[in-house]
């Protein structure tokens, strides 16, 4: 056998591989590749979106987080406005109870006072005239009179 004709030969074949190659097996792998490409792209954009909106999310989080405290922030205030509206109500109604009660004693009071003064008025009469009748059923003696008068004046 002869060097010459192996090496053409093997070069012959060699090229008939390399156009085998070419033919039918690397379009497949150039397009596998090619998908591979645009698939790992894709997931990178994706990616990338994914930041955004997880930045845009944690932005929109901390948004309604401040709102939610500005909200109870509201219901806070509004609570304690309310409890010390209550609390005023409670003390206009006590002190409109207690001038209620203030008043009717003050109209007790006076009725006591009123009849107090008639009650003595009455006793204050009678003893006059149970000293008048004594003196009148005496004889009129001015000795007499003075210690009746004295006595009365005790017994007042």
């Amino acid at each position: 056998m002869n060097i010459n004709a192996t090496l053409i030969g093997q070069s012959i074949a060699f090229f008939i591989f390399i156009y085998m190659v070419k033919q039918y097996v690397w379009p497949p792998l150039i397009a596998a590749m090619e998908e591979r490409q645009k698939h790992i792209e894709a997931g990178l954009l994706a990616a990338e979106r994914g930041l955004s909106e997880q930045a845009e999310a944690e932005q929109r989080a901390q948004e309604l987080i401040s709102q939610s405290k500005d909200q109870a922030a509201e219901i806070i205030s509004n609570a304690s406005k309310q409890a010390s509206n209550m609390v005023e109500e409670a003390k206009d109604v006590a002190v409109q109870a207690a001038d209620k009660v203030k008043s009717q004693a003050t109209a007790e009071l006076e009725q006591d006072k009123v009849r107090a003064r008639n009650e003595l008025q009455e006793q204050v009469s009678t003893l006059v005239m149970q000293g008048v009748n004594a003196v009148l059923a005496k004889e009129v003696d001015g000795k007499t009179h003075k210690d009746m008068l004295s006595k009365l004046s005790q017994t007042l």
